[in-house]
């Protein structure tokens, strides 16, 4: 998986593309993330064939003008791209357990390792439901809106507040949260809390 950001203008993804092929990648699948002051910010998930070094499509794509390679990473094998209305989709499907699957379908949709939701308190966080590779403890507070975390020098984090609880999430050596990200990420909280009650 690649996070590219590139000028959003005609012709501006053909030429990442071009060069992306040209360095021995082949294209599986893109998704807009985030358009801003006239730029268009892309996840891109490769196959790379055996022998091919990313470094060479990170070089291939710098090279253009106005590309900028933000991010580079494995991505589970056989994985694609899943779009939150599938997210919505399979919470619907179980109401009560609404909240719980989303937290277990975020890693999926937002390309973290980990989420967690967790209730604050004065002795620390309880755990509620995580995935398999979160931490086992927290030290936060509720916050107010989605919102970046410091993280530590392997994670970069999120949190956003979900009814009384709080969602983490944790995506090794970055990229940082968008903005959109965060957008998105309330945006499912609230749907998930909606669908819970139904």
């Amino acid at each position: 998986m690649m996070r590219v950001e590139l000028p959003d203008v005609p012709g501006s993804l053909g030429r990442v593309a071009s060069a992306i092929g040209e360095a021995g990648g082949d294209i599986e699948a893109i998704e807009i993330v985030e358009k801003r002051d006239g730029f268009a910010v892309d996840d891109v998930l490769l196959e790379i064939p055996a022998g091919t070094m990313p470094d060479s499509i990170i070089s291939a794509c710098s090279v253009l003008d106005g590309v900028s390679v933000q991010w580079i990473s494995r991505y589970a094998a056989g994985g694609n791209l899943f779009l939150d209305l599938e997210v919505v989709e399979a919470l619907t499907e179980d109401p009560a357990t609404a909240r719980d699957r989303l937290v277990e379908l975020l890693p999926i949709a937002f390309r973290v390792d980990w989420a967690a939701r967790v209730t604050p308190g004065p002795d620390g966080a309880r755990v509620v439901h995580a995935t398999d590779a979160a931490p086992s403890a927290y030290d936060i507070e509720a916050v107010p809106a989605p919102t970046r975390l410091p993280g530590d020098e392997v994670y970069v984090e999120c949190a956003a507040p979900f009814g009384d609880d709080v969602v983490l999430m944790g995506r090794r050596g970055g990229p940082d949260f968008l903005d959109s990200e965060l957008a998105r990420l309330e945006h499912l909280l609230g749907l998930a809390i909606t669908i819970s009650r139904a």
